[in-house]
């Protein structure tokens, strides 16, 4: 009988083991995916995020939290505007007072957009990508879809001739709703632009701090962010540039190394180089 006995003790611990691991887990994934979000205006939060040893090869990134159902999403194109060239980042925002401005998808080197590239439901010129199957929408012209959101062209139409959305960028496919990776793995590393969107229907965009690599990022948000839906990753390097107004901000948070917030999204840290297309965020 004692065999038995200790058999059945050992099983009942091991179960007991089991549960204490899963709620550990669990715990684990909470605290990972937990951003400490500073509200800014009316459906606009930041923060500085970390993800720490749940991603040891992504730097903290700069973190924008949309609501699209109560911000409004502009795209903005130099040579549209009639612009003899391509603003800053400051430049745009002087031009259009936004509350906040990230940059959009790539372009070559006559400053050419790659891909769809859609304002006020009128193409400004850009060719559907073969491969970039990302595609950023937002202010709809069909009732009943949602305010902003990512598109995966390789599963989802897109009406050229009628577009859904009156604003729209194409760019990199990162992270799809099953929740594949589509990026290769490649070793690059460069500072980065993302897109995300959740499954509350916000819209979430990350600018990393340092350099680090689109796989390495897409792994990140699939291992620890399950409220990511999907995502994609507009330009890189030094194209990748995101800017919050500094005249919403009420007080000011600091990161660990005492870096001030306000600082870091007004763009004070950092050199800008023109781009030619930006995507604006307003209050409705």
């Amino acid at each position: 009988m004692m065999p038995t006995a200790l058999s059945s003790v050992s099983r009942y611990r091991l179960r007991i083991c089991g549960v204490v691991l899963a709620l550990l887990l669990s715990l684990h994934v909470s605290r990972a995916e937990s951003i400490l979000w500073e509200p800014l205006a009316n459906g606009l939060a930041v923060s500085v995020w970390l993800p720490g040893k749940s991603c040891p090869a992504v730097p903290s990134l700069l973190a924008i939290d949309i609501d699209p159902d109560r911000t409004r999403f502009t795209v903005h194109h130099y040579a549209q505007e009639h612009l003899s060239h391509p603003p800053t980042i400051e430049e745009w925002h002087k031009r259009s007072s936004h509350a906040a401005l990230f940059n959009a998808g790539l372009f070559r080197e006559n400053f050419a957009y790659l891909g769809l590239l859609y304002k006020d439901g009128q193409s400004l010129g850009g060719r559907r990508h073969a491969t970039w199957q990302g595609l950023f929408v937002a202010e709809p012209a069909v009732a009943g879809l949602k305010s902003a959101r990512v598109m995966d062209l390789t599963v989802e139409d897109f009406d050229e001739a009628r577009p859904p959305y009156r604003e729209a960028a194409q760019a990199l496919m990162l992270l799809d709703h099953r929740r594949n990776i589509r990026v290769p793995q490649t070793g690059k590393r460069a500072y980065q632009t993302i897109v995300a969107e959740t499954d509350r229907g916000h819209i979430l965009i990350f600018k990393s701090r340092d350099r680090m690599t689109l796989y390495d990022i897409a792994q990140c948000l699939r291992d620890i962010m399950p409220s990511v839906r999907q995502a994609m990753a507009m330009d890189g390097g030094s194209s990748s540039d995101v800017l919050v107004s500094e005249s919403l901000w009420q007080k000011d948070r600091h990161t660990e190394d005492y870096l001030s917030w306000k600082t870091l999204f007004g763009g004070g840290s950092v050199a800008h180089i023109p781009l030619p297309t930006v995507i604006g965020v307003s209050p409705r």
